[in-house]
């Protein structure tokens, strides 16, 4: 269904380009100013994503849609979403759930890739390591070798993309039963849609409907952020290469793995629990707002509180939040939590120094995870990766629809820049 559906829009997506091409190609629509080429090329419009966007005053929307208002959709649906711009009915959203089920076995040979690392690997390093080695099986690369046709690139890409989001949390579930000594792999169940089947996989005990509630959201909610964002970005790149969906993505969750990127999930909950020990217990809001301040007038930051495009709380921390009041209200570090949104903002403002106060995703996920059992912090750009896989592919499905040209920008050297800036 989901292919039928994006073959009959495909064409008008082209005409769209090849008008706006035609008709406005010398069109300015940005200007470059030096402090953007100095700061990351930070705010330069130039890259096409209509899976998702993030602005500055309401933070993400996938298609249009407020994330607030998909947090109790199945991650099958986003990606429907993601991919042809309307929510599936619920005939369509079964039918993708059963294509994904059906395409979870792995081949052997990865099994094999993931027991040969050593017993300390960093689970990044072994997830980014088994989506490479799936490429051995890519679709698309095969047809590439024998001279697909380009207008044909974006089918195989789907088949590559759906592959490979279907295998994800197989891959990741075993990763982080073989690292952290939980037993053997957990088969998928072919009766759980894919975010239960994750949540299935890893193996935690307890409450089962709402663990694999909270893994449902949390896949909705870290599923896509634009196409600016380090992994995206990179990704995007790599794919614009014509390399297949397992290199592109492989390369954008390396990109991921880094500190200010997937990684500050971890350093989040990391603070928090630093801070109860610091403690013995949780503070008072003034023992909080004391020790936060003093972390501040020392220069260090508030892991979770700033985020480089948003000047509003982050949706997906008000999703998390919400989560935690209704079923964890009682937990300590859900509690950090809370206290940390309602102090930290305003010493940030007194400050003056921040240009958002305001928390981030990251803020809040680490702690309903470690509520329900997942304590390693390691893992947890693992989850995210997951996650994320949804946006990367549709993203690059949609590129190879468009038929975008490599992405090749031009660079500059500082005496040219500093002699144009003097101008």
């Amino acid at each position: 269904m989901l292919k039928a559906k994006l073959a009959s829009q495909i064409p008008d997506l082209k005409e769209r380009v090849r008008n706006l091409g035609k008709n406005h190609g010398s069109k300015v629509i940005s200007q470059v100013t030096v402090e953007q080429v100095l700061g990351g090329m930070r705010g330069i419009k130039a890259l096409i994503c209509d899976t998702s966007e993030v602005g500055l005053d309401y933070g993400l929307k996938i298609r249009g849609i407020p994330i607030l208002e998909l947090t109790n959709k199945l991650p099958e649906d986003i990606l429907w979403l993601m991919l042809t711009g309307e929510l599936p009915s619920e005939a369509e959203s079964k039918d993708l759930q059963k294509e994904l089920n059906s395409r979870m076995n792995v081949s052997d040979y990865v099994w094999d890739i993931l027991n040969a690392f050593p017993a300390d690997a960093h689970p990044m390093n072994v997830l980014s390591a088994l989506v490479t080695a799936l490429g051995n099986d890519s679709k698309y690369r095969a047809e590439y070798d024998k001279g697909l046709k380009k207008d044909l690139f974006w089918e195989y890409t789907l088949e590559d993309s759906l592959d490979l989001i279907a295998k994800m949390p197989v891959i990741a579930a075993a990763i982080y039963r073989k690292r952290f000594g939980k037993g053997e792999k957990i088969l998928p169940k072919k009766d759980l849609d894919w975010g239960a089947n994750y949540a299935h996989m890893l193996g935690i005990e307890g409450n089962q409907e709402e663990w694999y509630k909270l893994m449902r959201m949390y896949m909705v909610v870290h599923s896509d952020h634009e196409s600016g964002n380090v992994s995206a970005f990179t990704s995007h790149v790599v794919g614009s290469a014509l390399s297949d969906v397992y290199f592109s993505l492989a390369a954008g969750l390396n990109g991921l793995a880094g500190p200010l990127h997937g990684l500050a999930n971890q350093e989040c909950l990391k603070f928090i629990l630093e801070t109860l020990n610091h403690f013995g217990k949780v503070p008072s809001d003034d023992e909080l707002r004391a020790f936060a301040k003093d972390r501040l007038d020392r220069g260090l930051v508030i892991p979770g509180y700033g985020h480089a495009i948003l000047r509003v709380t982050d949706p997906r921390f008000t999703a998390s939040l919400e989560w935690g009041k209704k079923v964890i209200p009682n937990d300590d570090r859900f509690v950090m939590v809370e206290k940390l949104f309602r102090i930290v903002p305003d010493l940030l403002i007194e400050q003056g120094k921040a240009k958002d106060p305001w928390p981030n995703v990251d803020a809040a996920t680490g702690a309903l995870l470690y509520h329900y059992g997942v304590k390693e912090f390691e893992y947890y750009t693992v989850i995210f990766s997951v996650s994320r896989s949804l946006g990367i592919n549709s993203q690059l499905i949609l590129s190879r629809a468009m038929g975008e040209p490599i992405t090749r920008p031009k660079s500059v050297t500082m005496d040219w820049l500093e002699k144009e800036a003097n101008k």
